[in-house]
């Protein structure tokens, strides 16, 4: 495909994610109350909760806006994740296309695993130590729009970390990396986790980065089973197109002998 029609095909593609972004967002835009009550659940049911507030007129109009627009960011990830496939797809063996509909279901649920890690797990905890750092004549009378954004924040990046193993599923289909670099690099990739924890979680003690870095390295662990497994299918199809082409050879061969000993001898 010449490099203009790659072009004209990835405008298609964003134009479609981008349609699927905007309906589903309008569509979560009648919902928000229930969203809101949602992520207000974990600091409402806490011992001692927060006061929410907000300090402008425009200030909910605009929250509502944010929140339709993430909770249309999600619920359009299968269309985006598709349109992408989609737009790769012709530089894919036929045995890899077949992976399309595994590939988008475990993306999605690679997702809201993480996301209802942050949202179960991770804002229950963190919460109450960020609150307890006040004292009695310091209460928590916090900002709406700051509260959604760092329990949307939190949600949406642990969502993204959690996509570890099919990001390294993809990278072993392309022949980027094998299961021997993973292991080989597990220490340093252990280190780099604890850093991504630091940097995802809002508080600097360690017992909630820990929260996050045990799960991330117990996905990296599954990272290195889904690559070998990536890379065994990689080079069984490699095989398999290296015999085709070795016996499509072969038989070209063979005709082109069978027509030279058929050809009549001049006289």
């Amino acid at each position: 495909m010449p490099f203009l029609e790659h072009l004209e095909e990835l405008r298609q593609r964003i134009l479609k994610s981008l349609a699927a972004l905007i309906v589903f967002s309008c569509a979560s835009f009648a919902a928000t109350d229930l969203i809101l009550n949602f992520l207000t659940y974990p600091n409402s049911h806490l011992a001692k909760p927060a006061k929410l507030i907000f300090l402008k007129p425009t200030a909910m109009l605009m929250l509502r806006m944010e929140i339709a627009l993430a909770a249309g960011l999600i619920a359009s990830l299968p269309v985006i994740i598709y349109q992408l496939w989609q737009f790769i797809s012709p530089g894919l063996l036929p045995t890899e296309r077949k992976y399309m509909t595994p590939v988008i279901l475990m993306t999605c649920f690679c997702f809201l695993v993480g996301g209802s890690f942050a949202y179960f797990v991770m804002i229950p905890v963190v919460l109450p130590f960020l609150f307890s750092l006040g004292t009695a004549a310091i209460e928590a009378n916090i900002n709406i729009s700051d509260y959604m954004s760092f329990v949307l924040r939190l949600i949406l990046a642990t969502g993204l970390v959690f996509e570890l193993p099919m990001v390294a599923f993809f990278l072993a289909r392309f022949g980027l990396i094998t299961p021997a670099f993973l292991r080989k690099f597990r220490k340093y990739s252990y280190v780099a986790i604890f850093i991504v924890a630091a940097i995802i979680t809002p508080t600097p003690d360690p017992v909630n980065q820990t929260i996050l870095a045990i799960p991330l390295m117990l996905l990296y662990e599954i990272s290195i089973w889904v690559t070998a497994i990536a890379y065994k299918k990689r080079q069984e199809a490699g095989a398999e197109t290296t015999e085709k082409s070795s016996s499509a050879k072969k038989k070209t061969v063979k005709k082109t002998a069978s027509k030279k000993t058929s050809k009549p001898k001049p006289r």
